[in-house]
Parts: C-alpha cells; sequence; structure tokens
C-alpha cells in the first residue's frame, strides 16, 4: 500500500459476541485480531481493511452497529424495507473453489442461518444492493474443530482472493 494512486479497495469486517450455549465465538477472536495479524501478514495488493466490528448478538443491537458501520462507507441508506429473496452478488462459487484449491474445506450455502446472523445479513445485502456496494456472509466453525491460526489464514486467503468492496459478516456454524 503506497501512497500513490488509488487507496484500494476497502472492506469491513464483522463478527458477533459470544451467544448463549457457546463459551467463546471464534468469530469475536478472528474480528478482534484480523488487523495485527493482517499488519504482520501484509494485506493484499489494492486492499484497505476498514473497520473490524464485533457486533452484539441481539438483532436490533447488532443491526444498529451494523448500519453504522455501512453507513460510514457509504452516504445514503433508504429505509423502506422489503423481504425479497436477497443473495450476494459476489461469485461465491468461483471463491469457494478458489479457496478449496488452497486446501480449506468451504460449502457454499444460501442460507445465513438463524435469528440474529439472518438479520443482520439480510440488512446488509439490502444496504449493500441499494448502494452498490457487495456482502458475504461466512460461516466458521468453533476453534475445537479448526484452530484460530487455520481460520485467521482462512481470512486472510479469502480477502487476497476477491478483494471488492465487501462486509464479511463471520458466525457460528454451530449456532444455525
Amino acid at each position: 500500500m503506497g501512497s500513490e494512486g488509488p487507496s484500494g479497495v476497502t472492506v469491513h469486517v464483522t463478527g458477533f459476541k459470544k451467544f448463549h450455549g457457546v463459551s467463546e465465538n471464534p468469530t469475536e477472536t478472528i474480528v478482534s485480531n484480523l488487523k495485527e495479524y493482517m499488519k504482520k501478514k501484509g494485506p493484499p495488493k489494492g486492499l484497505v481493511l476498514g473497520s473490524c466490528t464485533v457486533l452484539e448478538t441481539a438483532g436490533q443491537g447488532a443491526l444498529a452497529q451494523l448500519y453504522k458501520i455501512l453507513e460510514s462507507a457509504v452516504a445514503k441508506l433508504d429505509e423502506e424495507p422489503s423481504n425479497a429473496g436477497r443473495q450476494t452478488s459476489l461469485p461465491v462459487n468461483d471463491i469457494s473453489k478458489a479457496l478449496a484449491k488452497m486446501g480449506y474445506g468451504v460449502i457454499p450455502s444460501d442460507d445465513a442461518g438463524r435469528f440474529v446472523c439472518n438479520y443482520v445479513y439480510y440488512h446488509s445485502l439490502r444496504f449493500a444492493e441499494q448502494n452498490g456496494i457487495k456482502s458475504l456472509f461466512v460461516h466458521v466453525p468453533l476453534f475445537v474443530t479448526i484452530d484460530e491460526e487455520t481460520q485467521m489464514q482462512f481470512v486472510a486467503s479469502l480477502l487476497e482472493l476477491y478483494t471488492p468492496y465487501i462486509l464479511l459478516a463471520f458466525r457460528s456454524k454451530e449456532n444455525l
């Protein structure tokens, strides 16, 4: 990241605090450590790591934080709700295949889960659609399933593979 030319693509990353039945949410750890990890590793060319925010695990609390992040990146927000089936405009299958070639066990899904995850992802997709940005939701397992270092490497690999303006919202796969 030099000081000349465009600053690059900005990526905002979110995760969730721990939730009922889970003593440690890996997304809270990943998001909390991502800036330092990327600083040590060196960010991919053209990528600017924007905010790294841990969201509340309650719908309205998480949504207020999410919109604050989104609005900081985009000046306008249309509050007209719609429940149309939204999905990311990112090439999920291509991203998944590339990550699989790197050795990561990824499976594309059109299900963000229930409760706050679905609620937050729906609103991030709606905002993205209205403002010409991209949004992606990634489920991650607990650290007892896949260790923290491997998951940090995965996030870094994902950011290297595809750096259009993405909001990544992470959450644990065990609370679908």
